[in-house]
């Protein structure tokens, strides 16, 4: 297939009276070679026209004195006649084969981030729990602390689930809610509040106090009376909130039953 032509150029006008004008001879640089390609792109022109767009320019850029990098320096004496060039900002003397790591205050900046929950997890949802010593059990949402993680309750009369601290990736949102009313949550029942005080004893004292340095003694984890009276308050508000619906009777059954999939049962499929 023959390659396709360019197209004919234009005529020319006619001769001017009293004047012969020659025609244009040639092509032009830029023309069509069918199908709407053309031979050069957009880009290509506007290069070739940035050649020439500042030649014979009306105001010429003002040029900018160059700052001296060096000076020359007479040199006298019977053998060291003549001159010398000194720098006027003297080179490093070493170069460092690798830069140097920059270390990051990055548990500031964590402790600074947005947390953000999903939208179906407010106080007073009932949620499944995926993980942990309580996993399957149903529980209900009562607050979101500053750290991100969802404070949940059994209650623990129902499924022996006290006030616990989960991620919300460990947690399933459920349609199922309980209207709390105007309750609040405590201000003092925070991230630190949870906090476990992990503090063991040094061998050192041990040695001294004539005990076995290698016994690993574990020490039961008894509630403090703080905690039972929060437990108590958070419950009261929850149990109150569950004698107010008609079917307070399910509801507590509901509770109380741990949440297990049977045969061709699959969780992507249920409607939660």
């Amino acid at each position: 297939m023959a390659p396709p032509q360019p197209k004919a150029a234009a005529k020319a006008p006619a001769t001017p009276a009293g004047g012969v004008k020659k025609a244009k001879v040639g092509k032009p640089r830029n023309y069509d070679l069918g199908s709407g390609v053309v031979r050069f792109s957009k880009t290509k022109m506007f290069h070739k026209k940035a050649k020439y767009k500042f030649i014979g320019k009306k105001n010429p850029k003002a040029s900018k004195p160059k700052k001296p990098t060096v000076v020359v320096k007479q040199i006298g004496g019977e053998k060291n006649g003549g001159t010398r060039t000194v720098l006027l900002r003297r080179r490093k003397s070493f170069y460092p084969t690798q830069d140097k790591i920059r270390t990051r205050p990055h548990h500031k900046t964590f402790s600074k981030h947005v947390r953000r929950t999903r939208p179906n997890l407010t106080p007073g949802t009932v949620c499944i729990l995926l993980a942990g010593r309580h996993a399957g059990k149903r529980v209900v949402l009562v607050g979101v602390l500053p750290s991100g993680l969802l404070l949940v309750t059994g209650p623990f009369a129902f499924n022996s689930c006290p006030l616990r601290r989960i991620p919300q990736r460990y947690v399933i949102g459920t349609t199922t809610k309980l209207d709390l009313g105007d309750f609040k949550l405590p201000a003092h029942l925070d991230d630190a509040y949870f906090k476990k005080n992990k503090k063991s004893t040094k061998r050192s004292v041990k040695r001294k106090q004539g005990e076995d340095i290698f016994a690993a003694k574990k020490e039961k984890y008894v509630p403090s009376e703080q905690r039972k009276t929060d437990q108590k308050t958070v419950d009261d508000a929850v149990v109150k909130a569950i004698g107010k619906r008609a079917d307070k009777k399910l509801m507590r059954g509901y509770l109380k039953a741990a949440f297990g999939l049977r045969s061709s049962q699959f969780a992507h499929r249920l409607r939660f």
